[in-house]
């Protein structure tokens, strides 16, 4: 999910290199990896738990509720992850794929919380460059038009 979210901006950084091309050309897939890693590690949470009861009754901790809405948010950005998808659903289909930064929010919260929040710091270490990378295509697309537009007579 990372990679995937990373690679526009690491494109924006590095333009015209072989390795940002093909992260923009794969990027789609490895969100679909990442999808597939989520429900392995839903798996192996439901085999742990071993019951309903066990799953329910973990639901009022915040690492796990975050971790279930970030999976949920997951479901239909990967269903919708083909190009059959793509072409019928237009412009939508882009503003549905956004909801990205939400789910990689919640996975932070998810991750962090899990730890006794003992795990901002390895968590940020993963997150931080993604923050960092988002910044720059914020500033990229919105501050640097803003800057030129303020610059002309």
């Amino acid at each position: 999910m990372i990679v995937a979210m990373m690679a526009t901006p690491l494109a924006l950084l590095f333009r015209g290199r072989r390795w940002t091309n093909w992260l923009l050309r794969n990027r789609r897939y490895l969100g679909v990896a990442a999808f597939g890693y989520a429900v392995l590690h839903t798996i192996f949470y439901l085999i742990d738990k071993a019951g309903l009861d066990s799953v329910l009754s973990d639901l009022p901790r915040i690492y796990i509720w975050t971790g279930w809405i970030a999976f949920l948010i997951f479901v239909p950005l990967a269903i919708t992850s083909n190009d059959w998808c793509v072409r019928r659903m237009g412009a939508s289909w882009k503003s549905l794929q956004r909801w990205i930064y939400c789910a990689a929010a919640l996975t932070l919260v998810h991750w962090a919380a899990l730890h006794d929040w003992g795990g901002v710091g390895p968590a940020l270490a993963h997150f931080g460059p993604l923050a960092v990378l988002e910044a720059y295509r914020l500033w990229y697309r919105f501050g640097r038009k803003r800057r030129k537009g303020a610059a002309a007579p």
